[in-house]
């Protein structure tokens, strides 16, 4: 087997010449001096020289609005500095150019249900919900909160809140009350937006328990409830159907609001799993050109190309994958299970739609791979040129899987970035080779490093990832944090003036970076500090197991590896578990063994689909879960409460 590092792709001459980012190296050319196949001297340009790498890279995104004399100006601090401060821009006035009967939107559920918006019907109905938007009220700064499937009627919504300069916070309707009201109810939303149920793998959840949660715990101005009437048992609540709601206004001009680079685009919100979570304010110039730099110059997404990413409505890939129409991309959505009808249902897609980027979790990639799915057997991927993962490690066997039993000739991008930023740190580049086990490359205009425990640069080994520079997409601040201090303490108490983004990765000799884990749930037995991916990535070659979690457990001065593994049948065996031991000893190191090996029912996950090693281990200690309600599976836990007395 190939090792990590190995190349699996590499774009030929005439492809690279093709790209965003050789034309953008070529454009930019008399500024840096470099070859435009010269990355790395690119990218270090873009570090050493903000002010004109900046300038040059509005000019090149071709960003709609007043861009101002001044393109960077620093601070005392990273914190301090300035993008563009005399700009003046609308985001969705920069996604919303083409008005012609090309197609914008193609949106499926999985209950079969597949709509369309064409460019000028999207420009329309953004048109109509911005006037009833002002007509309530709602104005620049205003919130607008959500409770969405990852459908039409969300896009549209987004869109016209940002056109008349009100702020967007939404969450998928898998939240329960209080995991809705927890997020939405910190904000104080003027409206909320609201579907009245879902369809989830043929059956339909009621979500009028979230929506009531949110109406009793703030004050709103209105409810409007996405349909043509309002169910029975919300009628005492001040809700509008939102055909009722649309129905006084007609397509005119949208008189779009610009406004100056930190002005609010949208609120995210962290995963809640150490404590109420944090509502991490985006801006709309930060997150247009963020999003437009990554999407255009790493991805290589172009005009008329279809791009789908597997998403809802309450992660960051969602505003993520809407930047995409600022291209003239098609975008292609999905709601609900996406093993359902069966367990083709995305690769039917893909290739039925035409699908020229997918992407998608590594979770999803790794349930591919364990279901058996050999989809170039099946389709033909003649527009697939990019698939993008991120979410969790893409460990090596599933590089190997993509290239194996998906398509050999495609862009493989792992990606790596998170809510804090709503963007990426590390990804993918058209100019440089794929190699397994990999994040290609640091994206333009940051400065990432790895440090050690003492703050010191290391490289070869895993360390603390850090960023050493302002970025166009940081948070501008946390919502209901007026002196900065519960921001400050996120990024900036391990390492003073330095980013510090709680990922544990290692800096590889290609340029590359691979993930260890989150460094907050790090493994420090006998001292030696351990990515729990390190641990996975050997496990999850062990056919038998469908998932695994691995959590230090404090003992006797030490700590120790507890690994919990959800197999695919049957029980955890003798021989079973010594295999597991070899594959981690082989493929890791002896230090990785896991003390203990234990079998359970289920892995508690959080909404967005991750495992939550940081509950099992507070549980395991006998510690409270701060926040269950970020937890989709929050039953689960119960499983791993009487295990606090594991002995040797």
């Amino acid at each position: 087997m190939m090792e990590i590092g190995g190349i699996l792709w590499q774009a030929d001459e005439a492809r690279k010449r093709a790209s965003a980012l050789w034309r953008f190296a070529e454009a930019t050319a008399h500024l840096h001096g470099a070859e435009p196949d010269d990355y790395a001297a690119l990218h270090a340009w873009s570090v050493r020289e903000p002010e004109t790498f900046y300038s040059a890279l509005w000019e090149h995104l071709d960003i709609v609005g007043e861009k101002g004399g001044r393109s960077f100006v620093p601070g005392e601090d990273i914190r301090d500095a300035q993008f563009f401060p005399d700009a003046r821009l609308n985001y969705a006035e920069n996604l919303l150019r083409r008005r012609d009967d090309g197609l914008a939107i193609i949106a499926h559920r999985d209950d079969g249900t597949r709509r369309t918006l064409s460019w000028r019907q999207l420009y329309d109905q953004v048109s109509r919900f911005a006037q009833a938007l002002s007509a309530e009220g709602v104005g620049e700064g205003d919130r607008v909160a959500a409770i969405v499937t990852n459908d039409l009627e969300a896009i549209i919504a987004y869109l016209a809140t940002s056109s008349i300069g009100a702020i967007w916070s939404s969450c998928s309707p898998d939240f329960g009350p209080a995991g809705a009201s927890d997020r939405l109810c910190q904000i104080a939303p003027k409206i909320l937006i609201a579907v009245p149920g879902y369809s989830y793998a043929g059956k339909i959840i009621d979500v009028e328990p979230s929506i009531r949660a949110v109406a009793e715990g703030t004050d709103l101005s209105r409810i409007v409830i996405v349909g043509d009437a309002v169910p029975h048992v919300l009628a005492d609540l001040a809700c509008v159907p939102l055909k009722a709601w649309l129905s006084p206004f007609t397509p005119t001009e949208i008189a779009f609001r610009r406004m100056g680079f930190k002005a609010p685009l949208a609120i995210l919100f962290s995963s809640g799993t150490t404590g109420k979570p944090k509502c991490i304010t985006h801006s709309a110039a930060g997150l247009l050109l963020q999003h437009k730099k990554e999407l255009v110059l790493h991805c290589d997404i172009r005009a008329g190309e279809k791009f789908f990413y597997f998403t809802t409505c309450g992660w960051m890939m969602w505003n993520w994958q809407v930047t995409g129409l600022a291209l003239g991309a098609t975008l292609v959505t999905y709601d609900g299970n996406p093993f359902h009808p069966n367990p083709d249902r995305l690769i039917d897609l893909i290739a039925a739609e035409e699908i020229a980027i997918f992407g998608t979790s590594a979770k999803y990639i790794d349930a591919c791979l364990k279901a058996g799915l050999k989809p170039k057997e099946s389709h033909r991927f003649q527009n697939l040129k990019l698939i993008l993962s991120t979410g969790s490690p893409l460990i090596p066997t599933s590089f190997d899987y993509i290239y194996r039993d998906w398509k050999a000739d495609v862009h493989l991008a792992s990606i790596s970035g998170g809510t804090d930023i709503c963007a990426c740190f590390l990804g993918g580049n058209p100019l440089l080779a794929v190699r397994r086990g990999e994040l290609q490359c640091v994206l333009l205009g940051l400065e990432v490093d790895t440090l050690n425990d003492a703050g010191n640069p290391v490289s070869g080994v895993p360390g603390e990832m850090v960023c050493r520079n302002a970025h166009l997409s940081m948070p501008v601040m946390f919502w209901g944090d007026p002196d900065g201090s519960r921001y400050a303490e996120a990024y900036f108490s391990l390492f003073p003036g330095v980013w510090a983004h709680g990922d544990f990765v290692e800096k590889r000799p290609s340029g590359g970076f691979i993930i260890h884990g989150r460094s907050d749930t790090t493994l420090n037995p006998g001292g030696v500090r351990i990515g729990t991916a390190e641990i996975y990535r050997q496990v999850e070659t062990v056919p038998e197991v469908e998932e695994a979690i691995a959590v230090g457990q404090d003992i006797d001065g030490d700590q120790r590896i507890i690994l919990f593994v959800k197999l695919r049948e049957g029980e955890l065996t003798p021989e079973l578990e010594a295999n597991i031991r070899s594959r981690i000893r082989s493929g890791a190191s002896p230090r990785h063994v896991p003390a203990k090996i234990i079998a359970v029912a289920a892995i508690p996950r959080t909404r967005s689909g991750k495992i939550s090693e940081v509950a099992v281990r507070d549980t395991i200690h006998g510690r409270p879960v701060r926040n269950t309600t970020a937890l989709a599976n929050p039953e689960a836990l119960e499983l791993y409460k009487d295990l606090l007395q594991l002995r040797p």
